[in-house]
Order: C-alpha cells, then sequence, then structure tokens
C-alpha cells in the first residue's frame, strides 16, 4: 500500500481543492463492478420508478470529481455523499452539529478524562456483507495518526488523540494526550471503512478516485466523475439513520444555469439542488419550489503570495482589503444575502467576537496605507476559481482596486487550474476563492488549524508559515488547543484571530448565505446546511 505523500500534488488537491477537487475515473470493487457501466448520462438513473419507488434525484453544483478518501477529502459533493455511504463512531447533526450514536451505541456521558470507550452496534455491517469491527476502527484511526501519512484528517485528531485501542471485537477505547471535551463531535469526521478491503495494495488511491464501500444507510452503485454518482438503499443497515429511498441520483452540475433549469418547471427532472443563485431564488419561488438558505462560513477570502513582493509587506494587504467595497458586493453579487466579515469567524459561530482590525470599506486609507508601503503604479492579476457566485463578487473587487489606481485583472478558472499552479509552485500575486470550514464542524479550533499551522498547506500556499509572527500563531493556537478551561480558551482563540484579521494573508471578505432549493410536494423533512452539499438522512417522500 502506497502512503499519501505530503509532497505530491496530485494527493495535496485532492483535499484542498474546494467543494470539487481533483480526480481520475472511479475504480470500484468487484461488488460494486457490475454497476459501474450504470448511467452515463444524467438523464438516465436506470430505475427511475414511480411513487415511494422512484428514484431521488438531487443537483449538487459542485464536482464530483474529487476525492473520495473519507480521511483526506474537502470536496463538497464526496463529503455529503460519505455522510450517506459510511458512519463514524459517531454523527453529527448537519445543522446543530450536535453529536448522536452511528455506530457506537452511545455518547460517553463524561467527557473530561483522556479516555472514551465506545460498544460497536449488534449486527452492523460493511456493503459487501462482511461484520464491522473494531479493528476496522483501529485501522482508519491508524491510517489518520500515523505520521508517515499525510491526510488532511490528521489535523483533526493528531493535535489532541494519542492512539485507539482494540479491546475486543465490539469494543474500542481512545486514547487522548489531554482532555479534548470538543473532540467528541470532530469523530464523524472519521468515517469507518472496511479493513479488509483498504488495507490492499493500491487501495487508497481507488478510495481516491471513487470507491466508496462503508456501512451507512446508502451504498453507492456507480460513480461518473464529471456526470454522477448512484446509490441504493442498503438492506443489511441497522442504525439510526434509515433510508428512505431506495435509489438517489445525485448528479454534478457546476454551472448555475443548467443547475437551475434541472429543478425548474412542470418537467423538472430533480427534486432538490443546492447553490441556488441569488438572482434564481424568486423565480423558483414562484413555480413552487421551496428555496431557503443557512448562513455560515461560506466565504470569498483573498490570499497572496507573501513571497512575491509587495504583499510581504502588511500594509499593502490591508489597503488592498480596505480598498473594497464589501456592502456593494453584498448588494449587487450576493443580492442582500451575505454580510462582510468583521472576524475569520461568522457573526453565528460560537466563538465569534470583532476582530480588532475590521476591513470597513475605507478607500482613503487603502491610500495612505500603499504610500507609507511606496507602493505604485501596482498591477494585479486575481487569480479565481470560477465558482459562480465568486464570479458574481469579482467585479466589485476590480472596481474597488482600480478606484485607489490598482489596475486590476480578473482570472477567474477552473478551480483544479487554479491550485495546479499552487501545487507546482507556480508564481501569482492574489488568489480569490471560495471556503467553508463549517463542512467539517463550528469549532473555532478546528476552523483555524484548517486554515493556518506550520505544515498547513494553505500556508504553504502563501508562503508564511516561516514568518515570525506565523511561528508565534502557531504556538499561540496550540496553546489554546489544550487550554482545558472552556471560557479562556474561547479568549484565546479570538486573541489569535486578531492576529489573523491584522496581517491578512488568508482572510476573508464575505461571508455569505448558501441556498437549496427543493419540491416540498414530493420531499419533507429538508433542512438547508449553511455548508456545501445536501443531507438527506432524515428527509423522505411526501
Amino acid at each position: 500500500m502506497r502512503d499519501v505523500n505530503p509532497t505530491s500534488a496530485p494527493h495535496r488537491r485532492s483535499f484542498l481543492k474546494y467543494t470539487g477537487a481533483l480526480g481520475a475515473a472511479a475504480a470500484l470493487s468487484p461488488a460494486l463492478a457490475a454497476c459501474s457501466s450504470g448511467p452515463e448520462s444524467t438523464n438516465d438513473t436506470g430505475h427511475a420508478g414511480s411513487g415511494r419507488n422512484a428514484t431521488l434525484t438531487a443537483v449538487i453544483g459542485y464536482g464530483n470529481d474529487g476525492s473520495w478518501d473519507p480521511t483526506q477529502t474537502a470536496s463538497a459533493f464526496s463529503m455529503a455523499a460519505n455522510n450517506h455511504i459510511y458512519e463514524g463512531l459517531l454523527d453529527t447533526d448537519p445543522i446543530s452539529r450536535e453529536p448522536y450514536p452511528a455506530l457506537a451505541t452511545q455518547v460517553p456521558a463524561d467527557l473530561t478524562g483522556t479516555s472514551w470507550k465506545f460498544t460497536l452496534r449488534s449486527g452492523a455491517t460493511f456493503h459487501d456483507g462482511k461484520p464491522v469491527t473494531a479493528e476496522d476502527v483501529v485501522f482508519v484511526f491508524g491510517r489518520i495518526l500515523d505520521p508517515n501519512t499525510q491526510t488532511l484528517a490528521k489535523g483533526f485528531f493528531a493535535p489532541w488523540l494519542k492512539e485507539v485501542r482494540a479491546i475486543d471485537a465490539r469494543n474500542v477505547e481512545l486514547v487522548l494526550k489531554f482532555p479534548f471535551p470538543e473532540g467528541i463531535s470532530r469523530l464523524t469526521l472519521a468515517k469507518i471503512m472496511p479493513k479488509h478491503v483498504f488495507s490492499l495494495p493500491g487501495a487508497w488511491d481507488d478510495a481516491i478516485k471513487g470507491k466508496a464501500i462503508g456501512s451507512g444507510p446508502y451504498r453507492q452503485t456507480a460513480h461518473h466523475p464529471k456526470s454522477n454518482t448512484t446509490f441504493e438503499a442498503f438492506a443489511g443497515y441497522n442504525g439510526p439513520r434509515r433510508p428512505a429511498f431506495k435509489r438517489m441520483n445525485w448528479l454534478t452540475i457546476v454551472d448555475a444555469a443548467p443547475r437551475v433549469a434541472r429543478i425548474s418547471g412542470a418537467s423538472a427532472g430533480a427534486q432538490i439542488a443546492d447553490n441556488i443563485p441569488y438572482a434564481d431564488i424568486a423565480q423558483l419561488r414562484r413555480g413552487g419550489m421551496t428555496v431557503q438558505g443557512g448562513a455560515g462560513m461560506n466565504n470569498l477570502f483573498l490570499m497572496f503570495n507573501t513571497r512575491h513582493k509587495p504583499f510581504d509587506d502588511v500594509r499593502v494587504r490591508q489597503a488592498l482589503h480596505y480598498a473594497i467595497d464589501t456592502g456593494k458586493m453584498v448588494e449587487v453579487a450576493l443580492k442582500g444575502h451575505g454580510k462582510p466579515s468583521t472576524s475569520f469567524l461568522n457573526e453565528a459561530n460560537p466563538s465569534y467576537r470583532p476582530a480588532k482590525t475590521v476591513y470597513s470599506y475605507d478607500p482613503e486609507k487603502a491610500k495612505k496605507l500603499l504610500k507609507a508601503a511606496g507602493v505604485k503604479g501596482l498591477k494585479i492579476e486575481i487569480l479565481s476559481v470560477n465558482v459562480s457566485w465568486i464570479v458574481d463578487c469579482l467585479p466589485t473587487v476590480k472596481a474597488s482596486w482600480d478606484a485607489i489606481g490598482v489596475e486590476t485583472t480578473l482570472s477567474p478558472q477552473e478551480t483544479t487550474a487554479v491550485f495546479t499552479k499552487m501545487d507546482q509552485k507556480q508564481d501569482y500575486q492574489v488568489v480569490a476563492a471560495a471556503s467553508n470550514p463549517n463542512q467539517f464542524g463550528l469549532d473555532a479550533d478546528l476552523i483555524m488549524h484548517y486554515n493556518y499551522g506550520p505544515q498547513n498547506l494553505w500556508m504553504g500556499y502563501a508562503r508564511w508559515a516561516g514568518d515570525p509572527v506565523a511561528k508565534q500563531l502557531f504556538k499561540d493556537m496550540d496553546r489554546a488547543t489544550q487550554e482545558p478551561d472552556a471560557d479562556k480558551k474561547k479568549t484565546m482563540i479570538q486573541d489569535y484571530i486578531d492576529v489573523v484579521a491584522e496581517q491578512a494573508v488568508l482572510y476573508p471578505v464575505v461571508h455569505n448565505e448558501l441556498m437549496t432549493a427543493w419540491n416540498p410536494r414530493r420531499l419533507a423533512g429538508i433542512r438547508p446546511q449553511p455548508y456545501p452539499g445536501i443531507n438527506l438522512l432524515q428527509a423522505k417522500w411526501v
């Protein structure tokens, strides 16, 4: 088995390409291979059915060609799909993020110690019929904690989790480095995978490409990158979130117009879609669709290459943030469905407070900062992802920077292309992209470590980790992680976020609301997420 190489660009892209990462043609297990010639067209679900046997068709506004390895992915499509295919020891409610028993039978009553014990659900089986055992749990956590294997999940667990032991076939113990109650909600990020499948040579590469075998309520039946992924209710599932749909077909449609068209009108081919453009809300509602939003950490951020002058100067980075007319961006591009950032965290986060540095629209201050930095005649090319709402926001950035004498060129590209350039360490000035750490939870410690840290890939892209300010920041972050007093920890996080705001190396410009649309005549139990993707574990046919 080949470990994921932390210097390997394809693997790095697999979990950093926002809500849709790099991928290749799916490699499915023999048990699924018979279905791998399934629907090449997004119009063909294989088994349309009718009534209660109908196939639920969903439209996801992000690519399904990203990594499907649950220990590795940040892809919106695959993370949402994996929540239906896999289980953690505990999983969390998609809105409140409160943990509930999934493969484990209960949430530990005492979270103040350094030992958590779990009993696995009796009769739990993987989609290939093999039983789930404690060895499968140890296997997954072993990969996550392996110092020689670089995964995204390592950053969520390694700072506080020492080891995971099998007590017997159905009981496991998690041994913590220090008391860390916040870690309980992170267990949903460690999806339990079958050791007998994914310990085989090349199996982790297969997982990246789309191979998915879990113990959850739905099993993957076909996977077509760039097109669609299909699911079927798993008859052997005996857990708490029983499947309500016999079959599901999730389409990937990144372009806004065809995505909206798929759920519009009397002949709509889908019952639910995420990532609804704000301009289409009224039309969809007139057509009888329910359209609701979720506000959270979703944001447009700017990331500066701090080794490309003059972006090594904090005054220049600050100037460019002060110059942006965020009020106009919210009004024109986001149609009122957003707020200018006043912290790295969104205002609804439990650890939020306004940062000491808030980038209110102040073009005169921006000009003074550029002058103080000795910068004249600055020309900037903004390298950006082509996510539809990001593209809508970019003209405001250009107009704002042009207005202070910074000649600005917009260069929106496929997300793959953007991060390929960074993985190849190509030169760039500024990147504009979308991010939403709420995919992983509401925990501020987790959110900040996802974006900042000495080995963090984002910091590698920004070329900032070696800066003295960065080194002190990382120490402060680690101290906050280990602080046992919840109120003190919150204050420590807020204090180091002040540093992040002041430095503006990677920092949000606006936080916006994500919109989901569905047909209320067909579906019930839908709750819109404040992060990309959908969760249908408590949904049902009307």
